[in-house]
């Protein structure tokens, strides 16, 4: 549908929608933050407009042109679609009806326009099929069909809460129990209820499409770190005087970075996009995603092209990206194209545990706590520092016994890290 176009007695005016666009990475919502201007302001093209969270990180999108903001659609706190109409960018002195913009069964409501007593044409309203494609058509998305194939979900019974009724993945999911209706937990006690929105959303929404479709095993070791921690030691003085702070974490990422150019199943994916033709993809690149424990949830932030960058570059860039990430400060392209992820545990105690694997890759490693414990070296008792691993992969992509290989070699590295 075009967009808006106004006819004035001296010249020809466009009225444009921004919408939100898709932000990559199968994001289909978010959720608003924060706007950044106002009804009735002059805004420059590139300028940002609004604060978005969409699944892990805050998104602030720019103006796509220079303008006047003639209505500004979805309140803070209200979560939005993409296609939904955000702001609505005129010419300074122009005259608008945004009866057009008015909430739709799905998107929010107009919350400020500017007034006029003068009607003039209406921007095109979001119908209950504005949002449809060639793909959605036939009503369902490909990808919700085998979400709810995979979940044994019967869509005949699942109504739909998309855009024209269009059922989402997120119906197929909430379908699934729909025969045991939840508990009243409130009637043994005092409850609290917390909606799943937000990151705490996105991750379970990451963790059950990576269940449900990953075949997981998981295969654990443990490795004498005596070595590692006297090199750690030698090399802290240097790191220091740089202010960087050198954790066994880098020492451990420039190790599985080298291992994995030897194993590259572990950094591979199944492509199973097309059912009748699945691909395994191999990845020539080496982007190492590092799990940060966050007030606000888990978030995995990538290091990428780890294998051009020495240990002291790693510790440096793990620090800066683990603290944008509490401070909320995250770029989504510093959280997208990992190949490989690293899960750091031991930095909060436990000693075994099973990772579960990004979708999109084919391995995750556990590191854990580092114990000194009694070891036979040579016949005789030794106390070594000893530190257990968990390597959980994709048992369509990678045989046990790779994997057993990929860890050997990890190890063989770590104990003789020079």
């Amino acid at each position: 549908m075009p967009e808006f176009v106004k006819l004035s007695l001296r010249n020809l005016i466009f009225m444009f929608e921004f919408k939100f666009p898709d932000v990559g990475e199968g994001i289909h919502e978010g959720e608003i933050v924060r706007w950044r201007v106002k009804v009735g302001d002059e805004i420059k093209e590139d300028q940002p407009l609004i604060e978005v969270e969409t699944a892990k990180a805050i998104v602030e999108l720019p103006s796509p042109k220079s303008g006047t903001i003639f209505a500004i659609v979805g309140k803070e706190g209200e979560v939005i679609h993409v296609g939904d109409t955000l702001v609505a960018i005129g010419e300074k002195g122009e005259k608008f009806d945004a009866a057009s913009l008015q909430k739709s069964k799905s998107g929010p409501g107009v919350i400020g326009q500017i007034p006029t007593e003068e009607k003039g044409v209406i921007l095109p309203a979001r119908t209950a099929g504005s949002h449809q494609t060639a793909s959605t058509a036939a009503g369902i998305l490909p990808r919700v069909r085998k979400l709810a194939q995979d979940l044994g979900v019967d869509l005949t019974k699942v109504k739909g809460s998309g855009s024209g009724g269009q059922v989402t993945e997120d119906d197929v999911r909430s379908a699934k129990p729909a025969s045991q209706p939840a508990p009243d937990y409130s009637q043994f006690g005092p409850v609290d209820r917390v909606p799943l929105k937000g990151i705490r959303k996105a991750i379970a929404e990451h963790m059950v499409k990576s269940a449900f479709t990953i075949p997981h095993v998981t295969h654990m070791d443990e490795f004498d770190a005596s070595a590692l921690v006297k090199l750690r030691e030698s090399k802290k003085p240097d790191a220091e005087k740089k202010n960087i702070k050198l954790t066994f974490l880098a020492f451990i990422i420039k190790a599985a970075t080298e291992t994995l150019q030897k194993h590259p199943a572990l950094n591979s994916v199944l492509d199973d996009s097309n059912h009748a033709d699945q691909t395994i993809v191999t990845k020539k690149y080496f982007h190492i995603g590092v799990a940060v424990d966050t007030p606000d949830g888990l978030m995995v932030p990538v290091i990428k092209n780890a294998d051009q960058k020495d240990v002291l570059q790693i510790a440096q860039e793990i620090t800066d990206l683990a603290q944008k990430c509490r401070d909320r400060k995250i770029e989504l392209s510093e959280l997208q194209g990992g190949t490989f992820s690293i899960t750091n545990i031991g930095s909060i105690g436990g000693i075994f545990a099973t990772p579960i694997i990004p979708y999109g890759q084919a391995g995750n490693l556990g590191v854990f706590r580092m114990k000194e414990k009694p070891v036979a070296i040579n016949g005789k008792m030794e106390i070594r520092h000893i530190m257990s691993l968990a390597l959980s992969f994709d048992h369509r992509v990678v045989d046990g016994a790779e994997a057993a290989r990929f860890m050997n070699d990890l190890i063989l590295l770590l104990e003789k890290p020079l």
